[in-house]
């Protein structure tokens, strides 16, 4: 018996039912939140089972305290919401989970009928059609930044027209510079003072340390962790590489989140010096309920998943003494700010450092980051030797998933990858869709 596709049709048989709706999207996470501390995943590694513990706490604490929370985007740094005590609601979080029981399309079909282009970001829209359905409650503020999706900021200001919410907005500019880093750094000092208007409630700068202290110590162990990964197997998953991403972003800073990076490290350290077959580096988003690719990664020690570009596209600790300047600093030499040419340079330098025998690139329908620079980041790893394949798809939407067409190029891509290294060391291989 399919009791997720039980779940799902009882969601989306009562969606003119919003409070019902919203109640039972909440016993069921909490439910799963129960699942996954007695039993979880015993084939991966113990941190890994945490992580999945972790973000589903990311998740229902907005939910079932919403006067306490913020809309966030995956880029805004939450260090500070941290530091005033309320939790962040990642909308790429949300819209995942709201995927992952399988009532994203409710909710898409909810925004699209409002007039929302069908061409928008399935994270966005999801989220949209949520605050349309109202299934999802109103929160105190919300909180974004101009990185990296053009549609980014237009999605916060509907939901903060929507709900009649506060917004900030942090413009972050295209290049870094000592005056670019000012103009960020006043805007984060505007950003605080938004927030202590907002909750009557001042900064306690000692407690923003802390984060910040807890940030540069999960960094420590984080990169622990990707030295041991240049030459060990770790088992890995699409969702749990999803997961990470949560936890490099929304949850820098948080005690419970170092203490996943530190069982991280821990963890790695167990597995022996065993290669893979093939080791491949993940560029963009992760469409972690895709059958067809998961056949080929998840768990897999012959193929070996070993990290998205997005959970290393920052990865510099922060100076104590000086967080807001520091953080401004972060915000624009993200990699996936700037020119395209910056994050492919970051997947080059990651594939080399990881030994990756090739690089696996994601088009997340909707983003034109991710479309638009497939062509650079293809050219740069042809000159430099590194397999690519790029697939398209979705990462929230099963409707604009191509398994079909993933499946067969991903099993010629291996294919490709399985020859002999001498075949390959004068000549690039590159397949690109």
């Amino acid at each position: 018996m399919d009791f997720l596709k039980i779940y799902s049709d009882l969601l989306k048989n009562n969606m003119d039912h919003p409070e019902k709706v919203r109640k039972m999207i909440k016993a069921g996470y909490n439910l799963e939140y129960v699942n996954l501390n007695l039993f979880g995943d015993k084939d991966l590694p113990k941190s890994l089972r945490y992580l999945a513990r972790l973000c589903m706490r990311f998740t229902l604490d907005p939910m079932k305290n919403p006067d306490n929370a913020a809309f966030v985007n995956v880029f805004t740094p939450t260090e500070f919401l941290h530091a005033f005590g309320m939790s962040p609601q990642l909308i790429e979080a949300y819209s995942s989970y709201m995927s992952g029981a399988r009532c994203e399309d409710a909710f898409i079909n909810k925004a699209e009928s409002a007039g929302i282009a069908d061409s928008l970001c399935s994270y966005h829209k999801t989220f949209l059609g949520a605050a349309m359905s109202d299934v999802l409650q109103k929160p105190r503020f919300a909180i974004t930044t101009s990185t990296a999706c053009d549609g980014n900021v237009n999605t916060f200001r509907y939901l903060a027209d929507y709900y009649n919410i506060d917004k900030f907005v942090i413009d972050v500019p295209y290049e870094y510079s000592k005056d670019s880093q000012e103009y960020v750094e006043e805007q984060l000092r505007e950003m605080v003072t938004f927030i202590e208007d907002n909750i009557s409630k001042k900064l306690d700068e000692d407690k923003l340390k802390q984060i910040i202290l807890n940030e540069n110590q999960s960094i420590d162990y984080y990169k622990s962790y990707l030295e041991n990964l240049k030459t060990k197997y770790f088992p890995n998953t699409l969702t749990s590489e999803m997961f990470k991403v949560f936890a490099t972003h929304l949850g820098m800073g948080r005690p419970d989140t170092l203490k996943f990076f530190k069982i991280l490290a821990d963890d790695i350290e167990k597995y022996p010096d065993i290669k893979a077959k093939k080791r491949l580096l993940w560029a963009h988003l992760l469409p972690f309920y895709s059958e067809s690719i998961k056949k080929f990664l998840d768990k897999n020690t012959d193929y070996q998943l070993l990290m998205s570009d997005m959970n290393a596209d920052y990865l510099h600790k922060l100076d104590v003494n000086d967080p807001f300047g520091s953080i401004a600093k972060k915000v624009i030499l993200n990699s996936y700010n700037g020119p395209y040419s910056r994050r492919a340079n970051n997947i080059l330098n990651l594939a080399k450092d990881l030994n990756a025998d090739g690089v696996i690139n994601f088009c997340h329908f909707g983003c034109k980051q991710s479309n638009g620079g497939a062509l650079i980041l293809k050219d740069l790893l042809e000159k430099n030797n590194i397999p690519i394949l790029s697939i398209d798809g979705d990462a929230v939407d099963r409707r604009n998933s191509q398994e079909g067409q993933n499946k067969t190029r991903l099993e010629a891509f291996f294919e490709m990858i399985d020859k002999d290294e001498e075949e390959t060391d004068n000549d690039s291989v590159c397949v690109q869709i």
